[in-house]
């Protein structure tokens, strides 16, 4: 055998072991893969397309636009309408995960307080105390609606102001005891007394005393 048919046969019987190698590889795949087709068209999507088309088909002619140009135009207008979607979902999510901001506290100003005290005694020293609860429940509506403006509405009861969430569970508790002898006054026709003065006069006090919100 010449030199060259050795030469040959030498590559030859390289390249077979080469390929029985790869063969033999147990990560690599060699067996041909199932013939895949497609599921079919729904019904209801060939129906929606047949729809589109007739809807929106005029309108691309009359812009100069072929079918399947308009086609694409809408699947874009979908895509977007559909991340604008998900966009404000995930805002929504954002904003209810994250914390509300504390309020800031509300002092009464003392001076303030103390004044409407001294016109509050003026009409019960009368006996009217009746017009003196009520006063310091007109009153603390508005020291209410200066520590959140917005907060009341014309049509708050006294009972859903004393539920804001806002306030501080002592604002609460005593705005509620002068708004109960206000309507122990007004509405169950029971005229307040020196001792349902002496109990309104005292729950202000600490209304002004504490932080309102």
């Amino acid at each position: 055998m010449s030199a060259a048919a050795s030469q040959t046969a030498h590559q030859a019987q390289s390249v077979h072991q080469a390929w029985r190698a790869i063969r033999d590889a147990r990560d690599l795949q060699f067996t041909p893969l199932p013939n895949w087709t497609p599921a079919p068209t729904p019904d209801w999507v060939k129906a929606l397309v047949r729809f589109l088309r007739n809807l929106f088909e005029p309108v691309g002619r009359a812009l100069g636009l072929s079918w399947p140009m308009m086609e694409k135009i809408l699947i874009g207008l979908l895509v977007l309408g559909v991340a604008l979607l998900l966009w404000r979902i995930g805002v929504g999510l954002w904003a209810m995960r994250r914390p509300a901001p504390a309020a800031p506290e509300f002092h009464l100003d003392a001076a303030a307080a103390r004044a409407l005290l001294d016109e509050a005694d003026a009409l019960a020293a009368q006996g009217r105390f009746d017009e003196a609860t009520h006063l310091l429940l007109l009153r603390s509506l508005e020291h209410i609606a200066a520590a959140r403006p917005g907060a009341l509405m014309p049509a708050s009861t006294a009972r859903e102001i004393a539920a804001l969430d806002f306030l501080s569970a002592p604002a609460r508790a005593t705005f509620g005891r002068i708004a109960a002898l206000v309507e122990q006054g007004r509405y169950a026709l029971h005229p307040l007394g020196a001792q349902d003065w002496a109990t309104a006069r005292a729950a202000y006090a600490d209304f002004a005393a504490r932080p309102l919100a």
